[in-house]
C-alpha cells in the first residue's frame, strides 16, 4: 500500500525564483535543459518572462505572466528567460526522478562524451559564500547556454541533426541509472496508481473501507532552503514519506 501523505498524482512541487543574472546572449534566466522521462509543467506566479523550448517539432516561445499554466513532455529543451521577477511554481511528474538524475543540460558536445564528463562540468562546488555559489551557477548556465544556441541555429534553419545527436548523448549519459528510476517509480507513481486500483475494485464490490483512511496533509517550503538549480533559486517542499 501506498503511503497516503504522497502528494497526488506521485508528482513534485517546488517554488522557482528564475536567475536573473545575464547570460552569454544577453538575456537573464536559467539554464537550458531536457528531462528525459519526466513532463513539468510552470504556473506562473509572479513576474515577467518567456520560456524557450526545443524539440523534434522545432522552435518555440511562450510568453510567462501570472496565471498562465503550460507544461512540456520529456525530450523538451526549455529555457526561462527572466523579464522581471519571475516566479514560478513547478509541478514535477514522477516524484523523486528529477533528483535522481532525470535532467540532462544542454552543454556542448565536449562535456556529453561520457557520464563522469557531464557530471564534472554539471557539478556545482561548495563554496563559502553565496556570490561565489552564484557564479558557479552562472557559468555552469552559460555552458548551457552555449550549446543550446548551437542547437537552435540548427534548428531554426530545418537541421535537427545537433538536436538528435544531444538527444543521443543525453540518453547514454542518463542509462546506467535508469534500474534507479525504475524502483523509485515503483515506489511512488505506481505505488499511487495501484493504490486507486484497490480503491475501485473496492467500490465496485461496494466495500468503501478505503474511505476510512482518509487524511489531510500539509506542506511547506523551508525558507531557508534556497538552493542553486538549473533554472534558479529553488525552494522544495516534502510532499510526503
Amino acid at each position: 500500500m501506498s503511503d497516503a501523505s504522497t502528494f497526488p498524482g506521485g508528482t513534485a512541487v517546488s517554488w522557482l525564483d528564475v536567475y536573473d543574472s545575464e547570460s552569454i546572449d544577453g538575456l537573464r534566466g536559467g539554464s537550458p535543459h531536457m528531462h528525459l522521462v519526466s513532463a513539468e509543467c510552470y504556473v506562473v506566479v509572479g513576474g515577467r518572462g518567456w520560456l524557450q523550448t526545443l524539440n523534434r517539432s522545432g522552435v518555440k516561445e511562450t510568453q510567462l505572466e501570472p496565471g498562465v499554466v503550460v507544461w512540456f513532455t520529456p525530450g523538451t529543451v526549455h529555457r526561462a528567460i527572466n523579464e522581471g521577477d519571475l516566479r514560478v511554481l513547478v509541478i514535477m511528474q514522477n516524484a523523486g526522478l528529477p533528483e535522481a538524475g532525470d535532467a540532462v543540460m544542454t552543454f556542448p558536445a565536449e562535456q556529453l562524451v561520457d557520464a563522469e564528463t557531464y557530471r564534472s562540468a554539471a557539478r556545482l562546488p561548495e563554496r563559502p559564500t553565496e556570490s561565489e555559489r552564484q557564479a558557479d551557477a552562472d557559468r555552469r548556465r552559460d555552458l548551457a547556454v552555449q550549446g543550446f544556441l548551437e542547437l537552435r541555429e540548427a534548428a531554426d534553419s530545418g537541421d535537427f541533426a545537433p538536436f538528435e545527436a544531444f538527444a543521443a548523448a543525453a540518453a547514454r549519459i542518463v542509462q546506467p541509472r535508469v534500474g534507479e528510476w525504475q524502483g523509485i517509480w515503483r515506489g511512488v507513481v505506481g505505488a499511487q496508481a495501484d493504490e486507486t486500483r484497490r480503491s475501485m475494485d473496492g467500490l465496485a464490490e461496494g466495500d468503501w473501507s478505503s474511505l476510512l483512511a482518509a487524511g489531510v496533509f500539509e506542506a511547506s517550503a523551508n525558507p531557508g532552503d534556497r538552493r542553486f538549480g538549473m533554472c534558479g533559486r529553488l525552494r522544495t517542499y516534502q510532499l510526503g514519506a
